[in-house]
């Protein structure tokens, strides 16, 4: 019988998302992940498998506490112009911000599951946009990803837009 699992897996897979979200997939190694998380290597892939699926976990955890409840709020707004300050101001934000971004270049086009679930954060952020911006909403979309991506690389201040 093996050992109890001594930490908790959701504090894991926030903290992995934090890393990969800083430093990406390529740039977030096994021992960053060992270190940052304190689990051992042995127990982190007795969990996760690899790091792949701990990515995998990571950004579906991103998608389900951070993008989605960001979403929730974009599509009660009509106002066209509060509705795109707030998508701008809060989609893809907060402990792991560029999660999704940073997905969406690095690993979507040479892995399905990550171009899922890029795809489901995008879409989910054009139908949050329709009530506010009708047939405009995919290039509004647009506008959000890459003034969040200006944000991301401190380009621009949040106040900016």
């Amino acid at each position: 019988m093996g050992r109890p699992r001594t930490f908790d897996t959701d504090q894991a897979v926030s903290t992995a998302a934090t890393l990969f979200a800083a430093y990406g997939y390529e740039g977030t190694s096994v021992d960053d992940l060992v270190t940052a998380t304190g689990i051992h290597r042995g127990s982190l892939y007795k969990v996760f498998g690899s790091k792949r699926s701990l990515h995998l976990t990571a950004l579906r955890n991103h998608l389900d506490h951070e993008i989605h409840p960001a979403i929730a709020v974009i599509a009660t707004l009509t106002d066209p112009a509060q509705a795109l300050t707030t998508a701008i101001a809060s989609y893809d934000n907060g402990p792991a911000a560029g999660l999704l971004l940073l997905a969406a270049a690095e690993r979507a086009p040479h892995d399905p599951e990550v171009a899922a679930l890029v795809a489901e954060g995008i879409t989910a952020l054009e139908d949050a946009l329709r009530p506010s911006h009708g047939d405009a909403a995919p290039q509004l979309a647009s506008t959000v990803l890459g003034a969040r991506l200006r944000l991301r690389a401190q380009l621009t201040s949040p106040e900016e837009h």
